[in-house]
């Protein structure tokens, strides 16, 4: 997943604060997404169905604002180095901050799904570190028994993916003209169509996993979605739209919250016409509208500002609401005002983290290991 106020390092340019708020709402879908795992038996029957399309959003525009944001930068002799650091620090602090919250919950939460009691504390430590580091564990050997590359942070697995696309775009990708990157983005969304219509699974919930399915199912989401946001920072036209944010979130709720396709290949077609075609679409829609009211403006920068905080705390507590849902053999609506307090727990967290911890920790890792260099 990645951030637009990476595009802060473009100090020039104009800030696209539709995105920022976008990506916010994004990021609640997700949150709510994953609290319906308690009461589904896999994503097939799960409500807001299609959430984890959510990620193909956030890698578009993730290829959009690096290329807005660093594209020109590279003119100006910007090394390789250089920018493995910035994008290190504008997105590695949250990283271990999702690991040590998945740490320091782990033991609460117990249930009959993954029994945590059978695991050492010399066991937590050595996961806490590996996912620190965002090294991925492989199934069979991590701690919670589903076979997550993060078993402390699920999410995370998205990250492990956002640093493979930013270390092909600044070695390989960023040098493609823009008729081989277009060239690029159709085969790699080709990939992406046929794995989705015709693959397994009739979807492209897939890459939280080293398995054959999620690492090509994974790979083949990076490199169309990433590109094609990489593309569009090349071609961008603004065209005149009003309201952009409000029918762009509309927009984005309503297409992650449809359900379950039952045969496979419509499925898959759905999933493609959202990643391939939608997404890109409202993302030139949210890069041409402008908040012109001061409700929408702080609605952005707000949703904006807790979106990746919140994507990186809020798995630890899904974990926990799981467990007592299972615990208790709790209904939904049982459940609600738990699910309630654990949505609004976690944008309180996520605003503490990003003002208390991530800010200053990047301010400090930018005047230790950047700005001395200049």
């Amino acid at each position: 997943m990645s951030k637009i106020s990476s595009a802060a390092f473009a100090d020039t340019k104009p800030h696209y604060d539709i995105l920022d708020g976008l990506r916010g709402v994004a990021a609640i879908m997700v949150v709510w997404f994953h609290l319906f795992e308690a009461y589904a038996t896999s994503h097939l029957d799960q409500r807001i169905n299609h959430g984890y399309l959510a990620v193909d959003f956030f890698f578009i525009l993730s290829g959009f604002v690096i290329g807005y944001a660093y594209d020109d930068r590279w003119k100006k002799k910007m090394s390789v180095k250089d920018f493995l650091k910035r994008r290190l620090i504008r997105l590695h602090p949250m990283v271990v901050m999702g690991a040590v919250i998945g740490a320091v919950m782990f033991y609460f939460q117990g249930c009959s799904v993954w029994d945590v009691s059978a695991v050492s504390l010399s066991m937590l430590l050595t996961a806490t570190l590996l996912n620190a580091l965002l090294i991925p564990a492989t199934p069979g050997s991590e701690i919670r028994g589903l076979g997550e590359m993060y078993p402390l942070n699920g999410p995370s697995w998205s990250l492990f993916f956002e640093y493979i696309g930013n270390v092909l775009y600044a070695l390989f990708i960023r040098k493609l003209p823009t008729r081989a990157l277009s060239v690029l983005v159709l085969l790699a969304g080709c990939g992406l169509a046929a794995f989705a219509v015709w693959g397994p699974l009739g979807d492209i919930c897939v890459g939280f996993a080293m398995d054959g399915d999620n690492m090509l199912g994974g790979s083949l989401r990076l490199l169309f979605a990433f590109s094609a946001g990489l593309l569009l920072s090349r071609v961008f036209k603004p065209v005149r739209i009003r309201g952009a944010f409000w029918i762009c979130a509309l927009a984005i709720v309503t297409l992650l919250s449809v359900p379950r396709i039952e045969h496979l290949w419509m499925n898959g077609l759905y999933d493609t016409l959202c990643a391939v075609v939608l997404f890109p679409l409202l993302v030139c829609l949210g890069a041409s509208g402008k908040t012109t009211d001061r409700v929408t403006t702080r609605v952005c920068k707000f949703l904006g500002d807790i979106s990746y905080p919140l994507y990186m705390v809020h798995y630890p507590f899904i974990y926990l609401y799981y467990a007592w849902v299972k615990n208790e053999n709790l209904t939904f609506t049982e459940s609600l005002p738990g699910a309630l307090a654990l949505v609004a727990g976690s944008v309180i967290l996520a605003y503490l983290c990003l003002k208390l911890y991530d800010e200053p920790v990047r301010r400090f890792l930018t005047d230790r290991f950047l700005r001395r260099e200049k």
